[in-house]
């Protein structure tokens, strides 16, 4: 075939459409762990409290959401001084990981969306 390069389907690093391997990711499917992880994958980073407001979440829901995806390596937790007071602020990024666990999972949706059972 013309463009095989014997690797396994998505095994490659590339950014074409064809490198990202549909993966259903059951921890990302979460709804609310899905809009955080969209959130996160817009920007370089973002306080605590930002997405709990965007998200209309209590301090125990986001707090919760935020520490399973960081379990599992898909958003980093890093607490810094807040500008404006003592307090220390939780601001939260999305790893490598998890860009490529969010992009495999949207995949899967859409393979799944389109007839295909993963």
């Amino acid at each position: 075939m013309g463009g095989d390069t014997g690797k396994a389907p998505g095994s490659g690093k590339g950014r074409g459409a064809g490198a990202v391997e549909p993966r259903f990711d059951a921890v990302i499917h979460e709804p609310t762990r899905l809009r955080i992880c969209g959130l996160l994958s817009s920007v370089r980073e973002m306080r605590f409290a930002d997405i709990r407001e965007a998200l209309g979440l209590s301090d125990a829901m986001c707090s919760r959401h935020l520490n399973t995806l960081a379990g599992d390596g898909y958003i980093a937790l890093v607490k810094r001084p807040g500008e404006s007071t003592r307090h220390m602020v939780t601001w939260a990024a999305i790893t490598p990981e998890g860009r490529r666990a969010l992009a495999g999972h949207l995949a899967a949706l859409q393979a799944i969306a389109g007839g295909d059972v993963l």
